[in-house]
C-alpha cells in the first residue's frame, strides 16, 4: 500500500509538471507589467486561489468518477490527452499583461481554470479517489511550476524524452482508470493477464502513434 501511495504521488507530480508548463507561462505573462513590489504578491495570491479552485474541482471529479462507466470514459479521454501531449506543439498563450494587481490575479485564476481541465482529470485518475494524495502532489509540483515556468517549457522543447515520459505517465494513469472501472472488476479479477495486456497496449500504442505522427510531420516540413 505504501508503494502504491508513493507511486500515485509521483504520478500526480509528473502529470502536473508536464501539463502545467503553459499554466506557469500564464502566471508570468499576466504579472509581467506589475511593479516588482506587487509581482510576487500577485503570483502567490493568484496561484494559491488557482490551486484552491483546482482542488475543489478535482474533488468533484473524484466523486463523479464513482458513476458507472464514467471512470472508463475518463480513462479514454486521458488516452487522447496523452497522445495530444506528444503531438501538440507548445505555444505561448495569448495573455494580456495587466498593471492592476486584482486583474492579474483574476487572469491567473481564470486561465488556470480553463487550461487546467486536462490536469484535473489526469490528477484525479492518478489519485485513485484519495484527495489527500492530490494535496500532497500539488503542494510539491505547484511551487516548482510557479518559479520554473520557462525552465520547464524550455526543457521539454530541448529534451523530447520528457514529453514522452509525461505521455507515458498519462497513458499509464488512463489504463488504470479503464481497468479500474467497477463494471469491469469481475472480468479483470478473473483474467489478471488482460489487465497487464490493456495497460501495455495503451502505453505502447500512445507512444508509438505519437512518435509516428511527430516523424511524419517532420518529414513533411523537410
Amino acid at each position: 500500500m505504501n508503494e502504491e501511495i508513493i507511486l500515485s504521488v509521483i504520478n500526480i507530480i509528473l502529470i502536473d509538471l508536464v501539463l502545467g508548463g503553459d499554466n506557469a507561462v500564464v502566471i508570468a505573462m499576466a504579472c509581467r507589467k506589475l511593479p516588482q513590489k506587487s509581482r510576487n504578491k500577485a503570483i502567490i495570491t493568484g496561484t494559491f486561489l488557482a490551486v484552491l479552485v483546482r482542488l475543489v474541482l478535482t474533488a468533484m471529479v473524484l466523486s463523479l468518477l464513482a458513476i458507472p462507466y464514467l471512470l472508463f470514459v475518463g480513462g479514454c479521454f486521458l488516452v487522447y490527452i496523452a497522445f495530444k501531449l506528444i503531438s501538440d506543439k507548445h505555444e505561448d498563450p495569448n495573455i494580456k499583461a495587466s498593471t492592476s494587481f486584482f486583474t492579474a490575479v483574476r487572469t491567473i485564476v481564470m486561465a488556470d481554470l480553463v487550461m487546467g481541465l486536462d490536469n484535473i482529470l489526469g490528477i484525479a485518475g492518478a489519485a485513485k479517489g484519495n484527495l489527500l494524495l492530490v494535496v500532497i502532489g500539488l503542494s510539491i509540483s505547484v511551487p516548482i511550476i510557479v518559479w520554473g515556468s520557462k525552465l520547464i517549457l524550455t526543457a521539454m522543447d530541448h529534451i523530447p524524452g520528457l514529453i514522452y515520459l509525461g505521455s507515458a505517465v498519462l497513458a499509464y494513469t488512463a489504463s488504470g482508470m479503464i481497468t479500474g472501472e467497477p463494471s469491469f472488476h469481475d472480468f479483470f479479477a478473473e483474467h489478471p493477464s488482460f489487465k497487464t495486456m490493456v495497460t501495455t497496449l495503451i502505453m505502447t500504442g500512445v507512444l508509438f502513434l505519437g512518435w509516428v505522427f511527430n516523424h511524419s510531420e517532420s518529414s513533411r516540413k523537410v
